[in-house]
């Protein structure tokens, strides 16, 4: 009985969490592998009636990396991963910094705020966004023409692709940005004073001081935030989708969108299947290259 016990205490935490790994397992493997299946298929609307879809192999992908539209959604979705997590990264560790240095009182309201903007979901912060940007009685148009900026008087932000791109990086930017600023001003907290000291005693500036004390030692949380920012801005759909579904003129079609586009509008369900399939491969690619260039620097960085 005591052996019988004591084996049981050996897996019961492997028991406990079995469920939730079974039921993780169920809700993500299942649907990546199902989308690999379709992705090799010739799966339209008559396939998904009738039930019977039959197997083609690589001609999807064949079909899809063939097509111009296809590599000009690539880049349009590269510019658009970049330009969000440069502008993440750098503004949350300026807040992050600014935090460090403010007084009890002015941190707390600060942090309040982030934690809020944070909290507020996707769906209503791009409503109000659109609120924000509507031509006649949007409150920035209002304040730029304040401003004697007469030429934004009831300018149509969401008729032009330019326009549009940019308010849905600054809506992306102003989403994540709480998440970098509280996760690097954590880091921040943990750096020793006495390091901050001597780098003033020897007389190094403020710059010189967080590119030889700050960021050597929180490098890997630098890393961190950058790829978590790398991978939800990489796979940003929702707010696409409210504000422009892609548009105007597939301005704003980034893989994902694109993806859903193939697969819902066209019912070309076996090429969105593809088109979702390489999203993956490529956000693994950059991921990979992010972390091996981290892990470089790591090993470049030891004694």
């Amino acid at each position: 009985m005591t052996a019988a016990r004591a084996r049981l205490g050996v897996f019961w935490p492997y028991l406990l969490v079995a469920p939730t790994l079974l039921g993780a397992a169920y809700l993500l493997l299942y649907p990546v592998l199902r989308n690999l299946l379709m992705s090799v298929q010739h799966f339209r609307l008559a396939e998904l009636i009738r039930g019977n879809a039959g197997f083609v192999g690589a001609k999807n992908y064949t079909e899809l990396l063939g097509d111009p539209e296809f590599w000009a959604v690539v880049r349009r979705t590269l510019v658009w991963t970049a330009l969000n997590t440069v502008l993440i990264t750098v503004i949350g560790t300026l807040v992050a910094l600014m935090l460090v240095r403010l007084g009890k009182r002015l941190r707390l309201a600060v942090l309040s705020g982030l934690v809020l903007t944070w909290a507020t979901p996707v769906i209503a912060a791009t409503t109000v966004f659109q609120w924000l940007f509507q031509s006649r009685y949007g409150v920035v148009n209002w304040m730029l023409d304040q401003l004697g900026l007469h030429g934004f008087r009831e300018y149509a932000w969401f008729a032009h692709g330019g326009p549009t791109f940019g308010v849905l990086v600054t809506l992306v930017v102003w989403q994540s940005v709480p998440f970098a600023a509280l996760t690097l001003y954590g880091g921040l907290t943990t750096v020793p004073a006495e390091l901050y000291e001597s780098a003033r005693l020897d007389g190094a500036g403020r710059w010189q001081t967080f590119r030889l004390v700050t960021f050597p030692l929180l490098r890997p949380l630098f890393a961190l935030v950058t790829s978590l920012e790398v991978i939800w801005t990489f796979k940003c759909f929702a707010q696409i989708w409210v504000v422009a579904q892609g548009g105007p003129n597939g301005a704003t079609t980034t893989l994902p969108v694109y993806a859903f586009q193939v697969a819902q509008s066209l019912h070309k369900y076996d090429l969105g299947s593809a088109a979702a399939t390489l999203t993956v491969l490529i956000l693994l690619a950059a991921l990979l290259v992010n972390l091996r260039r981290m892990f470089r620097q790591e090993q470049e960085g030891q004694p």
